[in-house]
């Protein structure tokens, strides 16, 4: 049996399915066709089911309650750090502003996001607020904010650590403000798989996928060379780093806190009115 599995085209989902990509464990018999696209399109496409098994924003999940179910490994989540704001200068901030004065700034200028079902995009309403936001491919962000087609640019996946590198500066870290309210990670990503599989192939499929993701954090290193292809310009050290972030201990399993962090996330999300009904959290056990 084939199962299609759908994953973004960067390092750290590289470096979890790497055992999976390069047969270094025993997948029980079931093949697996990696798909390999944005999250934004990935999102849009488990709005429809169309993939067995998929990385989606937790953002996402909200909206695909009646067709997957998360698995328990897969998690990625800022803990203290998380999707950037970023802009060419901060003039107009004051040295050392406050969040309500970051918000105002924000609130005067258009923002590029890399989707409207990102949990980045999720995480900016939450902390800002209504604000005037343009969809733009998540690899063309910084080009946006450079060219003068955004005022800000919300950084997502390895852009968080090269924003420099185009001569930008942070304004707000939504992982940090999330930390700061709530005590928690700030849920980024997770996998899901389609609840029309029988329950008895769900938990298999988990089972695999948490080796493949074991099996590269106990092979790091040939496992970040598997990735490289998908770093982006960054070298084996800061793709490595980049990886540590996202791939880890929740990633292995969410735990208590891993799960908490998802039910706050989209309770606040729901009593804010950004997403359509509250969301009871159903795990493949």
């Amino acid at each position: 049996m084939t199962f299609t599995l759908g994953h973004s085209p960067d390092p750290d989902d590289a470096f979890m399915f790497y055992a999976l990509a390069e047969h270094k464990i025993d997948t029980r018999g079931y093949r697996f066709e990696h798909i390999l696209q944005d999250i934004q399109t990935l999102n849009e496409r488990a709005t429809r089911g169309e993939l067995h098994i998929s990385a989606i924003s937790i953002h996402a999940y909200a909206y695909v309650l009646d067709k997957y179910a998360l698995l328990p490994c897969g998690a990625s989540m800022g803990d203290d750090y998380g999707p950037l704001l970023v802009a060419k200068n901060r003039a107009g901030l004051p040295d050392n502003p406050r969040l309500g004065e970051v918000r105002e700034w924000l609130l005067q200028r258009r923002i590029a996001v890399p989707g409207t079902m990102t949990s980045a995009y999720l995480a900016l309403r939450l902390a800002i607020g209504d604000c005037d936001t343009v969809v733009v491919p998540f690899d063309e962000i910084f080009d946006a904010v450079k060219n003068g087609q955004a005022d800000v640019g919300l950084i997502i996946h390895e852009g968080q650590l090269t924003y420099q590198d185009e001569q930008l500066v942070d304004i707000l870290d939504l992982g940090i403000w999330w930390k700061i309210k709530t005590g928690l990670p700030l849920p980024l990503g997770g996998n899901v798989i389609r609840k029309d599989i029988p329950p008895e192939v769900r938990r298999e499929i988990s089972d695999i996928l948490h080796e493949s993701i074991r099996y590269g954090l106990e092979h790091r290193a040939p496992a970040v060379q598997h990735s490289m292809p998908l770093a982006r310009g960054m070298n084996t050290a800061l793709a490595d780093k980049f990886i540590g972030m996202y791939v880890n201990e929740l990633t292995l399993d969410y735990g208590e806190r891993g799960r908490l962090a998802i039910h706050e996330f989209l309770k606040q999300a729901h009593e804010a009115g950004l997403i359509p009904a509250p969301v009871e959290l159903e795990f493949v056990q």
